[in-house]
């Protein structure tokens, strides 16, 4: 079984619990306007790899990864392009005892019951689901991302029925997505889910643009500041995060 990824970071410390093994898949339909590696969209680019290929590497990390509780984490681009490869994947880190984690902003999710179907069986493997969300308004979320958030929802209203433990993250950009009638907004959308452990609050930063420059892109957001402590926690106050 191969895979297309961008590419891999060995001690990851944010995408999930513990120390991280984190494998980022290349391709993805959205194209938001924050995108720290733009690099990852075109799904023909990266580089071609086998599970078997990873698992190996994994093993060379099993001994930090256990000590910290922490796991492999797949996140993009868009995982679930990878459905089928990511199930291979997650399959024989289980063999190993190992925490799985997909971090996903749902936008390639259908209700195509082949994907549904590739989907459940990647829930069978698969401990710990990040989602990534990224504006509750559709109108505000077509001109950050270039796609609708109604599949988005849907997904994550998906993974609450099927209780697959989920961490719900969202970038606060200012003047983009710091709104206060979305934010409670969101937070509604979150409350009225039963599966969330976690609600993370991503603050905005321009580590990225250098990435558009490089690929001869005009970078949307250019200007826009990270936002204050200030505002990070008004925000974290509307979306119920406890500090």
């Amino acid at each position: 079984m191969e895979g297309r990824i961008h590419s891999v970071e060995t001690s990851g410390m944010v995408d999930g619990p513990g120390i991280r093994y984190v494998i980022f898949m290349q391709g993805c339909l959205l194209r938001c306007q924050y995108c720290h590696n733009p690099d990852s969209w075109d799904r023909e680019a990266g580089k071609v790899v086998t599970v078997e290929s990873l698992i190996n590497d994994i093993k060379k990390y099993l001994p930090y990864m256990k000590r910290s509780n922490g796991g492999v984490t797949v996140s993009g681009g868009e995982p679930l392009l990878h459905g089928e490869f990511l199930t291979e994947l997650f399959k024989e880190c289980k063999k190993l005892g190992i925490h799985t984690t997909v971090d996903s902003s749902g936008g390639c999710y259908s209700n195509n019951p082949i994907f549904q179907a590739k989907l459940k069986e990647l829930f069978k493997v698969t401990d710990l689901i990040l989602v990534d969300l990224k504006q509750i308004d559709d109108k505000k979320h077509r001109h950050l991302t270039g796609v609708s958030n109604k599949h988005i929802l849907e997904f994550a209203r998906l993974l609450s029925n099927e209780k697959i433990p989920v961490w719900i993250r969202h970038v606060f950009v200012p003047g983009v997505t710091d709104d206060e009638e979305d934010l409670r907004n969101l937070a509604t959308f979150i409350q009225s889910l039963d599966n969330v452990e976690k609600v993370e609050l991503l603050p905005y930063h321009q580590m990225g643009v250098y990435k558009w420059k490089e690929l001869g892109l005009n970078y949307p957001l250019e200007g826009v500041k990270s936002p204050t402590e200030e505002e990070i926690q008004r925000a974290e106050e509307l979306l119920g995060i406890e500090g």
